[in-house]
């Protein structure tokens, strides 16, 4: 037994910014000096090694559990289901709510705990609670909601990825050019054939790994040294990712049943163009294989990085029609992972 999805959405925000925004920021190092590149070969240099050209960000009156509302919405209208019938809603996100113009999260209630009450359901033995896992979020809510309905405690489940990281970032940090906003969600209920999920594989890698993504002070010494903002440090992700992300990528397609030449497509995280293919062409390489043409959808040159809702929201692009070379039919197998904060892996195989 197990569980399959029945109905997605997303919300990709109105606002688009290209990297001519960031043409007027002071970037600057993590020792206070000023980047000696001008903004334009930085942005240059983002693309090639990124792949953004363009990135989302939510609307000023915009909060994550807006964003995550009108995903759900979405996914609710696409199953056809009552909303009274969800037995949980699992929020994934990060930051929590954090108001345009402010520096404070707002969790309290949780994030899932609003969407429920914007939905208007009435049922109060539909839980919900949020999941901070970092990037790898989302997948992490569905592996839980898998084990409700497996479990058979739940039947039906909606798990939301939203996340609003330009109210996050640095703006004296180069970094922070990669970040975006975004939401996505997907409903499952119990598979009644061999549909649904086949394997799936969680890790958290916090013995020396733990703060390569983190929060901290800004660049700008002359900021407040009690505001926080996302930071990485790039070359030791793109390091771990490469390495551990194929091989859990590996472990989870093995433990599926199938075999490398069945996969069809490959949802990963969107967090950066080049370590995506990388990552994806170490896995392949693990079976003696080159990487296949098509094999990996790629959205994050227009979308930038919106951490838990990347694989939902491009899912759903998917599913819907909206990227002309890449389609999901119903038999194929497809590969779901992603790699964040924690340091955490996850992945799940999965056949439409």
């Amino acid at each position: 037994m197990t569980s399959k999805i029945i109905g997605v959405g997303n919300y990709i925000p109105p606002e688009t910014i290209t990297n001519l925004f960031f043409d007027k920021h002071h970037f600057i190092n993590k020792n206070g000096e000023s980047l000696k590149e001008a903004n334009d070969i930085i942005a240059r240099k983002l693309k090639e090694i990124t792949g953004i050209e363009e990135r989302r960000y939510a609307s000023e009156h915009q909060v994550t559990s807006d964003l995550g509302l009108i995903a759900a919405q979405k996914a609710i209208e696409n199953s056809k289901i009552d909303p009274e019938t969800l037995d949980y809603i699992i929020f994934a996100h990060n930051f929590g709510d954090v108001r345009f113009g402010t520096v404070q999260s707002d969790s309290v209630p949780s994030l899932a705990s609003r969407v429920k009450h914007l939905l208007k359901i009435k049922n109060n033995f539909c839980v919900a609670y949020d999941v901070l896992f970092g990037c790898p979020g989302w997948i992490e809510g569905v592996i839980q909601a898998n084990a409700f309905i497996k479990a058979g405690i739940a039947k039906r489940c909606l798990v939301i990825g939203a996340e609003t990281l330009s109210r996050v970032v640095d703006i004296h940090d180069r970094d922070s050019m990669i970040y975006a906003d975004g939401a996505g969600a997907a409903i499952l209920e119990i598979s009644g054939d061999d549909s649904g999920i086949q394997s799936h594989l969680s890790a958290s890698y916090t013995l020396n790994e733990k703060d390569y993504l983190y929060f901290g002070k800004s660049y700008n010494n002359e900021s407040c040294p009690d505001t926080r903002y996302i930071k990485m440090d790039g070359r030791k992700i793109y390091e771990f990712a490469l390495v551990n992300v194929a091989d859990a990528m590996k472990k989870c397609m093995d433990a599926s049943g199938y075999s490398i030449d069945q996969l069809d497509k490959i949802i990963i995280h969107q967090a950066n163009e080049k370590m995506d293919e990388a990552i994806v062409k170490r896995f392949y390489q693990l079976y003696d294989l080159p990487m296949p043409e098509n094999i990996m959808p790629m959205v994050i040159n227009k979308l930038g990085n919106s951490s838990v809702a990347t694989i939902p929201s491009l899912l759903t692009m998917i599913l819907n029609g909206e990227l002309p070379t890449h389609e999901i039919k119903e038999g194929h197998v497809v590969l779901f992972a992603s790699v964040g904060a924690g340091m955490n892996i996850n992945a799940f195989v999965y056949k439409f």
